[in-house]
């Protein structure tokens, strides 16, 4: 369990740009912010600009090879990935009528290739030197290394982000990310408390498995409107099978790799009735996070792309017995959340706040990260 200090005296907010290439690879959300990267956070607009067909699959292919160093081709992908991401920021600067002279900072994630916190290795590719250059602009960035590195599991990031919104929005809060991996923060502070009680983990598969089985079974890129698991059936002797596995015996912190679980479990299945499995495994594994929960979250704020799922939120309705909506229920951006996260962690990185602690990531202590470079 973590208590975070967001506050510390008072510093002017910044005008930050966030940006973040997601597990599910199907793109870059940009994000304006401005924060003082404690609890003032001011959302503004965001864009999200799709990858070409040609580079998703070069870089879904490239991810899944997963290459144990980087080389001239990793080099070669990794420039083309930071470039489009400065095209994201100039997109959202001339959607902002602004000049990136108004800009204080850029947060840049990067693309995860691995996540190997037992190993203690972690790879965001994303060239962040680059990235300023290109922009005239300092650049913040690799973030999860130094929690690795200290005995953290490095994910999840952004639960400080998630606490500072939550601030005024009651106790025992849960909010999902249901990206290519699930994660989910636990707010336990009173409303407005300076000190918020924070725990933090990934709960399992998030739209991965289930991408994963509709590209192999129907050339799809995802089960839109969740309408193929809707038309199967949960094989519930499977999914036992799937939750059987020794992570959801693991108390959090924790976390997970994109590729920890494939889809062989459910190869003897229909395409629907794996994909309806797959969603259920998803929401199943929420289910058992939560109950590793201090207390009960009462409401579960659901934000990435499986809340455009209505299948597999009501999955997670049935199998959680949350009050189970998508973030946009309480003012929340959905689609931005996380590269508003990445502009937040930024500002806590230039200003040498911990971004990680005890309770989100299992470090000692709470703990500075990230880099920053100036153009």
């Amino acid at each position: 369990m973590a208590h975070i200090t967001l506050n510390r005296e008072s510093e002017r907010p910044l005008k930050v740009i966030g940006l973040m290439s997601g597990t599910s690879m199907d793109g870059i959300d940009a994000a304006y912010l401005e924060t003082d990267g404690g609890q003032m956070v001011r959302p503004g607009p965001a864009v999200s600009i799709p990858f070409a067909p040609q580079f998703r699959a070069r870089l879904t292919a490239f991810v899944a090879s997963a290459p144990e160093r980087a080389g001239g081709a990793a080099e070669a992908l990794e420039a083309e990935l930071t470039d489009l991401h400065a095209v994201a920021v100039r997109q959202l600067m001339e959607n902002l009528d602004g000049d990136m002279g108004d800009l204080d900072l850029v947060g840049f994630h990067g693309q995860t290739v691995w996540h190997r916190p037992a190993e203690g290795e972690t790879w965001q590719m994303g060239d962040g030197e680059r990235l300023a250059k290109a922009l005239g602009l300092p650049v913040a960035f690799d973030f999860r290394s130094d929690d690795v590195r200290a005995g953290g599991q490095g994910a999840p990031l952004l639960p400080a982000y998630h606490a500072a919104l939550a601030a005024g929005t009651g106790d025992g809060l849960a909010v999902l990310n249901i990206g290519g991996v699930a994660n989910v923060t636990w707010v336990g502070a009173a409303p407005g408390a300076e000190s918020p009680e924070l725990l933090g983990f990934d709960t399992g598969p998030g739209n991965g498995l289930i991408d994963d089985w509709v590209a192999r079974r129907l050339g799809l890129s995802m089960d839109r409107d969740g309408a193929i698991a809707a038309a199967g059936r949960v094989d519930e002797g499977v999914l036992a099978q799937l939750m059987s596995h020794v992570y959801f015996a693991a108390r959090p912190p924790k976390s997970l790799d994109r590729y920890a679980f494939d889809v062989s479990p459910v190869t003897h299945l229909s395409t629907e009735d794996g994909a309806a499995t797959l969603t259920a495994f998803t929401a199943a594994a929420v289910a058992e996070g939560l109950a590793h929960c201090p207390r009960r979250a009462g409401r579960l704020l659901v934000t990435g792309g499986g809340r455009h799922n209505p299948t597999l939120m009501a999955e997670l309705r049935r199998r959680t017995g949350a009050d189970v909506v998508a973030v946009e229920e309480v003012g929340w951006q959905g689609d931005a959340l996380e590269a508003q996260g990445f502009a937040y962690l930024a500002v806590r990185c230039l200003r040498g706040l911990p971004i990680t602690f005890p309770g989100t990531t299992g470090v000692a202590s709470p703990l500075k990260g990230g880099r920053i470079v100036a153009p």
